[in-house]
């Protein structure tokens, strides 16, 4: 779709775009003097992917029959066929959800499990993947946790050397245990594995510990929320997950909730059911003649009547970013920004940045910067600390990025997008230095 309006914040695609940064503001609904150096928790949306959303909502309350009955089921097959190239997929291999979370829920409670498999998580697991990894624990038949402990800051190759020894010490410990068990019984483990870690936002070497798990026989779900628009070049029929989510409505500009789950064909019997159960759901109790199982897509396409405009926008979104340069150049814009951000921040604050490594190999589109404040405070100065400092810098100063505790410091964690530029990274030091030094005198008085 051609918007051709672009002084209210549209655009003509037979135009060049404006140069990132400010300039790039008129084509966002962000308020006046409001600093967003936060996509990295709920996205942003585009003028024109919201116009698109809106004029689709109006379509659809003209003729609701037509649009539920007909009209949304090519354009659902396109958006998927736009995200499957994307991603380097089939296209029947990736559906929608509204968002990581769903996902995750839909493929951990699909699994049959039995007690004496593992299911292995981080511990930077996201915390609504860790407490749905936890309920599949504690229900039966009770499957076992096991935590592969990281903690930043670190490297790539320091990463992989403890993943493949934590896989490879799961793998002789069962095989000591297992014994003779059946072929049928053998144990299984499934690792959960992160593209991006949210907190702090450092880029893994995802690829490379999906490779040590196939050596290993060991299944893997990647919870990639954060790669979608952020990470070019996935390609996942290379890679061979054995499960793979992200969001799109984080960095891919895509309207809230929106997030593409890849099954490939040989995991789809797994995937017995859509959550919530849908009307295409088969059951091995159908008489013959039916559709045959899983009938994968099909459950995904209708999970009853729900708001698709969040997965329709998908080729708007894409058609947007190809007009900005494309996917290599918006993120070699907001990777060198988040970089050169948070090294402006570190020198500010008189601090690191967490990722020092050579070619910042953990950097994507997010940045780590240590804060000036005692690194070292109980659990309760903690939450509030982060809690003093986020509410006051939206309420005081309308700029915002992350805060959070980790490795015995302080960090905030800013999210480059093409619309920020340095001075938005100054303004949000100026904020900070302000704050922390309220918060040493306040709230961490004793604290060294």
């Amino acid at each position: 779709m051609d918007y051709k309006i672009a002084h209210a914040g549209l655009y003509d695609s037979t135009q060049p775009p404006p140069d990132f940064g400010h300039p790039m503001l008129k084509y966002f609904s962000l308020e006046s003097g409001y600093v967003n150096l936060n996509n990295g928790s709920y996205g942003c949306v585009p003028r024109p992917v919201t116009r698109f959303c809106s004029e689709l909502s109006n379509k659809v309350e003209a003729n609701p029959d037509r649009y539920h009955r007909f009209s949304f089921k090519p354009l659902l097959v396109d958006s998927r066929e736009r995200i499957a190239k994307l991603i380097g997929a089939h296209t029947d291999e990736c559906v929608f959800v509204s968002n990581a979370t769903a996902a995750v829920n839909t493929i951990m409670r699909n699994i049959e499990w039995n007690s004496e498999d593992i299911i292995v998580q981080t511990s930077t697991t996201w915390l609504s993947t860790s407490r749905v990894l936890t309920y599949v624990s504690d229900t039966r038949p009770y499957p076992m946790l096991s935590m592969f402990k990281l903690s930043f800051p670190t490297t790539h190759a320091a990463i992989l050397d403890a993943f493949r020894a934590h896989i490879s010490g799961l793998k002789k410990n069962m095989a000591t245990v297992s014994g003779d068990t059946p072929p049928e019984r053998t144990p299984k483990i499934l690792a959960v594995i992160d593209s991006v870690v949210a907190n702090p936002g450092a880029y893994m070497p995802w690829k490379e510990m999906v490779a040590i798990c196939r050596a290993e026989g060991v299944m893997t779900l990647v919870d990639a929320a954060h790669s979608l628009g952020q990470e070019p070049n996935i390609d996942l029929e290379a890679v061979k997950p054995d499960f793979w989510i992200s969001n799109c409505h984080k960095w891919l500009f895509a309207r809230r909730g929106s997030a593409v789950m890849y099954v490939p064909f040989r995991n789809q019997h797994l995937i017995k059911t859509s959550i919530p159960t849908s009307t295409n759901y088969v059951s091995p109790k159908d008489p013959p003649g039916g559709p045959s199982a899983p009938n994968f897509v099909m459950q995904h396409e209708w999970p009853g009547a729900v708001d698709f405009t969040s997965y329709l926008c998908i080729p708007t979104c894409l058609e947007f970013r190809s007009w900005l340069g494309g996917e290599e150049k918006i993120n070699n814009y907001c990777r060198c920004l988040a970089i050169d951000g948070g090294r402006r921040l570190a020198r500010m604050f008189d601090t690191r940045v967490m990722d020092e490594t050579p070619h910042a190999q953990l950097t994507l589109n997010m940045t780590n910067v240590k804060l000036p404040l005692p690194t070292k405070v109980s659990k309760d100065k903690k939450t509030e600390v982060n809690d003093f400092l986020e509410l006051s810098l939206l309420k005081q100063y309308n700029v915002f990025a992350v805060t959070f505790y980790h490795g015995d410091a302080f960090w905030v964690r800013c999210s480059a997008q093409v619309f920020n530029d340095m001075s938005d990274f100054e303004r949000l030091g100026d904020a900070l230095l302000v704050l922390c030094n309220e918060a040493k005198d306040t709230l961490l008085k004793g604290f060294t």
